[in-house]
């Protein structure tokens, strides 16, 4: 069997309802020279009896087991420990994408070697359809990312070699729920930059009721990632006030919340 060109990195937890559907997706997919792996967080449901039944009919699926719960950053990384393909691809365990989505992404990345990381645009759905899309600019900027992280990191692919120099995901409990922004800072601290296609190659199951529901302790590690991002990436002062939108967003009324996210997305599209 030939080297995978792409190792699909997939933390599951809990997720026996739609891990099927999601590891469908993959084995769907337009290009076909990859490996899936996926490792289980010590679910309590059948997600692990799945994913090895999924792995006996596919040879290109590994499963891995942790020993005890360890969240998501570490799960990621031990998966990362014996990805061989020369490019890393994401995907969670409970949403879906495009069939044509790496066969897109590793065209761009091997026709522009300048860029460590290409991902897409990113529909919401939940049981009533797709009720919102998260959209990115082509290119990010620098100041961008004291504002908020400019890519999906679940739809996203990255050449391995970068992701292993990065030592891949933080495992701080500082960097909790935060662990693709900060990824993403240190990338672009370290001088790599990013595309994103403008396309929307990845659905994202979420509830839509459930906008407003980062903790207290998740808003502080935003705030410290934007902080961070201040400080690695040299921005002027004025950029410093970003830092406290976390803790006001935490604030702010759900509706309220919800309004702005809304506005804002149009005038995206706008652009």
């Amino acid at each position: 069997m030939k080297e995978p060109l792409i190792s699909v990195l997939m933390g599951i937890y809990n997720c026996a309802d739609t891990l099927e559907e999601a590891v469908q997706c993959i084995i769907k997919q337009t290009y076909t020279n990859w490996e899936l792996i996926l490792c289980d967080d010590c679910s309590t449901d059948r997600t692990l009896q799945i994913a090895e039944t999924l792995a006996k009919r596919d040879k290109r699926i590994i499963v891995l087991k942790n020993k005890k719960n360890l969240t998501l950053a570490p799960t990621l990384n031990r998966c990362l420990q014996i990805a061989r393909g020369k490019y890393v691809a994401r995907m969670d365990g409970d949403d879906l994408c495009a069939t044509e989505r790496f066969e897109k992404e590793l065209k761009f990345l091997e026709e522009h070697p300048e860029y460590a990381l290409v991902s897409c645009q990113m529909n919401l759905f939940d049981d009533d359809g797709v009720y919102r899309t998260i959209v990115h600019p082509s290119n990010p900027d620098k100041e961008g990312w004291v504002r908020k992280s400019q890519f999906c990191h679940a739809g996203c692919m990255i050449r391995t070699e970068v992701l292993r120099e990065l030592n891949g995901y933080s495992e701080s409990s500082t960097r909790k729920r935060v662990e693709d922004y900060d990824l993403w800072v240190r990338m672009y601290a370290k001088g790599y930059i990013g595309y994103n296609l403008q396309e929307a190659l990845y659905d994202m199951r979420d509830d839509r009721n459930a906008l407003h529901r980062r903790t207290y302790q998740n808003r502080i590690n935003e705030a410290r990632v934007k902080y961070n991002a201040c400080k690695e990436l040299k921005l002027k002062k004025r950029y410093y006030i970003w830092i406290i939108s976390p803790i006001l967003k935490w604030l702010t009324p759900s509706f309220f919340y919800k309004m702005m996210h809304k506005k804002g997305n149009e005038n995206r599209r706008k652009k």
